[in-house]
């Protein structure tokens, strides 16, 4: 890129290109602004200073909108910034993949990912294991799949011919989730269901049982909770026709080639947040902006191991079939 733009700048105090200043000086403007954006713009790499901030992506995991996801997390990062002088820079992914891509490509430096989508990072060498929310001593969520309160289905049997709403298809408990639960329950997803949608997120998902447009949906206990909290889901309005067993908490990840100093402040300022009298009592928070007592940082990364053979009923092909199925390959 240094070449590229040094060729521009000769270019232009060539003799004879004087008619072409313009679109000379253009060119270089929009080389810099890809330098900022590939992260040339810091030589030294990403420190968390004023002029390099951390950048940070958050998986579009429930909320539907980019100002709900910004609104769970940007308290925590703005106590990790006072405590240890770093600055953040935080946005919210298009989808889970994007953010997955973000992070094996080094376009970012830290990231709240989905158990799955973690994996995946991981997997391409790109993403190390930074915090992991704690509440009553376990850092367990559990998906569901829910229906309507007054829905005629009670047990995954009963999902036969029936229509289902899931989320993004790196979603944990909004797709991989609850796509296992049926097969190891002896449902074909792509054969025995009559319809899948694919809402793109939690909140869509249960919406759209809510308003009939579908008989079940995917979803994590934490979304539904945030959504009855939030106004979007009326209170009663769903009950949980199968529950998952635990799953490892959605943890927050940090790019493998980050400086071990910045590695280390990340890590001691996670591990005492919640000793910070600025948050304020259960003022703490993580995934669907859901109190938390603490994070971890020794959170054993085994586990996520472990679900990932837990959840290996869900190959690439079972993907493909549900994408056919919804009509979208």
């Amino acid at each position: 890129m240094a070449d590229v733009q040094s060729e521009q700048i000769n270019r232009c105090s060539t003799p004879g290109w004087l008619r072409r200043a313009a679109a000379c000086v253009l060119l270089a403007i929009l080389a810099i602004f890809a330098q900022a954006c590939t992260g040339e713009a810091c030589p030294g790499g990403r420190d968390g200073s004023d002029s390099c901030p951390l950048r940070v992506m958050l998986i579009p995991a429930d909320g539907g909108t980019a100002s709900g996801t910004l609104a769970d997390f940007q308290p925590l990062f703005d106590a990790v910034s006072r405590k240890t002088g770093l600055k953040f820079e935080i946005r919210v992914g298009d989808s889970y993949a994007a953010v997955i891509e973000s992070m094996a490509t080094g376009r970012v430096e830290l990231a709240f990912f989905g158990p799955m989508s973690f994996m995946q990072a991981r997997r391409r060498g790109a993403a190390e294991l930074l915090a992991v929310a704690e509440t009553e001593g376990l850092s367990l969520y559990h998906a569901g799949i829910f229906v309507r309160a007054d829905s005629d289905l009670h047990t995954l049997e009963d999902l036969k011919g029936r229509s289902i709403a899931l989320g993004d298809l790196q979603s944990a408990s909004s797709f991989i989730v609850p796509v296992a639960e049926m097969i190891v329950n002896g449902l074909d997803p792509a054969a025995d269901l009559g319809r899948v949608v694919l809402a793109g997120n939690h909140a869509n998902a249960l919406a759209a049982v809510e308003a009939g447009r579908a008989d079940a949906a995917g979803a994590s206990l934490l979304s539904h909770a945030k959504g009855v909290e939030e106004g979007g889901i009326a209170p009663g309005a769903l009950r949980v026709l199968h529950r998952s067993a635990g799953i490892p908490y959605p943890p927050i990840a940090m790019h493998t080639q980050l400086d071990e100093a910045v590695k280390a402040k990340l890590r001691e300022a996670f591990a005492t947040l919640h000793d910070d009298p600025s948050i304020g009592p259960r003022g703490l928070r993580g995934y669907a902006g859901q109190p938390v007592d603490r994070f971890i940082t020794d959170f054993p990364v085994e586990a996520f191991d472990e679900l990932l053979e837990r959840l290996s009923v869900v190959t690439p092909e079972v993907n493909q079939a549900m994408l056919r199925k919804a009509g979208q390959r």
